[in-house]
């Protein structure tokens, strides 16, 4: 819930930057490709720190090596939360961290139906965790087809 969170206020701190005539977050596209932005460089900050060994344990144990993959993602996260600040490759970084959400979903089933834990929490149920999903599909949708101003 950590992730929405970040995401919904620093997109609506952004925005009312734009509105008090900060010309940077003068629309909500951009306001909302800085909270992405903000979301996914605290959701990679977990790669490397001391939820690392929870989120290797989420990885599906038909993939070989589930630190790689956990430092990949991390850093992938990174670069596309980097490319949405940039207005010419905002559209290509939505998309591309729409496609890694959906890829790195079944570690978040595999965290539910086995009852793992992150960062000493339980993992977020399914039905909440899809619907926050969603949430973060269609802001990154959003940026990734809607005109940009």
């Amino acid at each position: 819930m950590i992730p929405f969170a970040v995401l919904s206020v620093v997109t609506l701190l952004l925005r009312a930057l734009g509105l008090a005539g900060l010309s940077a977050f003068a629309s909500w596209d951009s306001s909302l490709r800085g909270g992405l932005a903000a979301m996914f460089l605290l959701t990679a900050s977990a790669h490397w720190g001391r939820r690392r060994p929870d989120l290797i344990r989420m990885v599906p144990s038909a993939f070989p090596r589930p630190d790689r993959i956990v430092t990949i993602t991390g850093v992938l996260e990174i670069l596309g939360a980097a490319g949405l600040l940039l207005p010419f490759t905002a559209r290509l970084a939505a998309a591309c961290l729409a496609v890694l959400l959906l890829a790195m979903f079944p570690a978040n089933i595999r965290a539910t139906r086995h009852h793992l834990s992150i960062g000493g929490q339980p993992a977020t149920a399914l039905g909440p965790r899809t619907l926050l999903q969603v949430v973060f599909l269609s802001a990154l949708a959003f940026v990734a087809l809607g005109p940009f101003s």
